[in-house]
């Protein structure tokens, strides 16, 4: 495993060779549960200050498997950029580091705390339009998210890591034999349903703590989008409910039935009421089942124990969205009766209170959220 002093050591041959200036600091940024570094660099002249994205060894077991490692940040930033999405500039790309535009320390997740009603409304709507956006892109054969979809070596992997997790966390045992059929038959019906719909380019991990504030930008232009790299084609919902079912910023039904409706006429495939709000809440299931596997396992073996702090707003909209589709599918009632046997809260009471940015002070901070490995 290389070490602090030599990667802070390639990082100042970076930047010195591509901005022409003396590195004035390196400054170690608090990482996520992913294994990406992150640096925040001070240079003497402009930009003053830069964000250094260090690609270190993966761990193939937070990986699926049949499925590859994710590809390098570029050539999907490049693209993005060059079809007018929001993303972070670059500066160098050399190996496994790269050389970033440092876009401050506001997230959405920030902001969307501190804001009024109508000023949060405002900036998940200008959120939702980059999810239309994205999915207006054409297909790019040179872009290997396009390559990229969410299928079920996924589906699986989520589902087992809620066995894994989730269910001995609440139960305080191991999964029985009819609870694992209970998951996996939950599981298959959000893989037909997914692998039916539409399939549209996805940033993956689109949530509050991925959007951040750029300074001074007009309405419209605010959000820029970071963490994108495990980018993959999904169902049209598959973004929306990484953001209006978010862990770190809880929105009312009523906000999140509001934006889902105004998106859903901006969407290219234009999705029914029906379809999308079914899909919505099986996507729901999916994603949130893995997040709260992943607030466990991070609590539990890297002592990140104030993610403990989500796993009931999780629970929450898992119970939920399980007893809506439970009383539209029969089929579904058996995993809406599990969740519902789970406690309340598996957050101790002396856990601690989740930080204001979930440890994320730049643009470019991997998320702490699922521990998946995309990345901007």
């Amino acid at each position: 495993m290389i070490g602090d002093a030599e990667i802070e050591r390639q990082i100042r041959l970076l930047t010195q060779a591509t901005l022409k200036q003396d590195v004035l600091a390196i400054l170690p940024i608090v990482a996520g549960i992913g294994l990406r570094r992150f640096y925040r660099v001070r240079v003497l002249g402009p930009p003053h200050h830069l964000i250094a994205r260090v690609e270190m060894p993966e761990d193939p077991k937070n990986r699926p498997s049949g499925i590859a490692p994710e590809p390098a940040l570029e050539p999907l930033r490049s693209y993005l950029e060059t079809h007018g999405l929001p993303v972070p500039k670059s500066y160098a790309s050399h190996k496994k580091i790269d050389l970033l535009e440092d876009l401050g320390d506001t997230s959405l997740q920030k902001a969307a705390s501190a804001a009024t009603p109508e000023f949060r409304r405002t900036l998940y709507d200008e959120a939702c339009d980059l999810v239309a956006r994205l999915q207006e892109l054409t297909p790019d054969a040179n872009i290997p998210a396009f390559a990229r979809q969410l299928d079920t070596h996924l589906f699986q992997y989520k589902a087992n890591l809620f066995l894994e997790w989730s269910v001995p966390a609440a139960l305080g045992r191991n999964a029985s034999v009819a609870e694992t059929e209970v998951v996996h038959e939950a599981f298959a019906l959000i893989v037909a349903t997914s692998l039916s719909a539409p399939q549209k380019l996805a940033h993956r991990d689109f949530q509050s703590a991925n959007l951040f504030l750029r300074k001074n930008a007009l309405p419209g232009s605010r959000l820029c989008m970071i963490d994108f790299q495990g980018a993959f084609l999904a169902p049209p919902e598959y973004d929306l409910v990484c953001l209006l079912r978010d862990s770190y910023v809880e929105l009312s039904d009523e906000e999140v039935v509001e934006h889902l409706a105004r998106i859903r006429l901006k969407l290219p495939d234009t999705p029914s009421i029906e379809h999308m709000h079914e899909r919505f809440d099986l996507l729901t299931l999916s994603r949130k089942a893995k997040d709260h596997a992943r607030f466990l396992y991070a609590a539990k073996t890297r002592n990140q124990r104030h993610l403990l702090a989500y796993v009931p707003t999780t629970l929450r909209y898992l119970r939920t969205a399980a007893a809506r589709l439970a009383a539209r599918d029969a089929r579904l009632t058996r995993f809406a009766d599990l969740l519902a046997s789970f406690p309340d809260t598996n957050t101790p009471s002396h856990a601690a209170s989740p930080p204001t940015t979930s440890g994320k002070t730049s643009s470019t901070v991997e998320k702490a959220s699922t521990g998946s490995k995309c990345v901007h």
